[in-house]
């Protein structure tokens, strides 16, 4: 009996981080692809806005405008719906990551980087707006910082952001050697310090998902100016309900 079960906890010891190992990518990312008909149905809703494509085929939305700010969304994100909030009346390029909208390929740090880059040097490229502002959510905090790191931006906007996703996955598999399974990173406090671009770090004093104490401590490390607002009432999904999160955001960019 005591062998039994002895085989049975070696298998559930060993399954479990293997499983999480190999599907890791599916609890980190949540493609929203969207068809021809929604995106159709996006550019109606939304007549300012066009479809953007990189040669590689990545999908952005253009809403035309000075400055011009760089958005990269959260895990689960198609972000056309950005168009439909009260946002600033600035410029802004709504990225959608690999394997959401209608970008090709299958999300990862790697790509997701990749994309990052090449969005920011279309954008002075061709668009060239007088600024140039990034701003990420969640997830896209980990793009925003690296962006901020390696191009001249005007300033960062960081809503609910993490240290890096190590730490976060720490917290929430504090039994598992995150170290060697985590294959996507986005070691954003590694990058911080060096970046002098200056900071807008929006956090949710009820964030059940990434705790403010990880947005706090990306904070600190920031080698620039920078200004941190925690709204008191707001979860990880509802900072943009709160009634002072826009003015936040459109104070900063002016």
């Amino acid at each position: 009996m005591l062998s039994s079960l002895a085989t049975i906890v070696l298998i559930v010891a060993v399954a479990f981080p293997l499983a999480l190992f190999l599907l890791q990518e599916r609890l980190i990312f949540f493609p929203q692809p969207l068809g021809e008909a929604q995106r159709a149905a996006v550019k109606q809703r939304h007549p300012a806005v066009r479809e953007v494509f990189l040669d590689s085929g990545a999908h952005a939305w253009h809403l035309p405008g000075d400055p011009l700010v760089i958005y990269f969304g959260g895990n689960a994100e198609e972000v056309s719906w950005m168009l439909s909030q009260d946002i600033p009346k600035v410029g802004w390029l709504l990225v959608n990551y690999p394997g959401y909208g209608a970008s090709p390929g299958a999300p990862s740090e790697q790509t997701i980087s990749a994309d990052a880059l090449q969005w920011y040097d279309y954008a002075s490229r061709d668009i060239k707006p007088s600024r140039i502002f990034v701003f990420g959510r969640s997830l896209g905090s980990g793009p925003a910082v690296l962006l901020a790191s390696e191009r001249k931006l005007s300033g960062v906007v960081l809503v609910t952001p993490f240290d890096s996703l190590m730490e976060v996955a720490k917290r929430h598999y504090p039994f598992l050697p995150v170290k060697l399974m985590l294959r996507h990173q986005f070691d954003s406090i590694g990058r911080a310090p060096k970046i002098t671009a200056p900071l807008l770090a929006i956090a949710a004093a009820r964030d059940e998902i990434i705790p403010s104490s990880h947005a706090r401590k990306l904070f600190d490390a920031w080698g620039g100016e920078k200004r941190w607002v925690e709204l008191e009432e707001a979860g990880h999904n509802s900072t943009d309900s709160h009634p002072l999160f826009w003015d936040h955001v459109k104070r900063f960019l002016k």
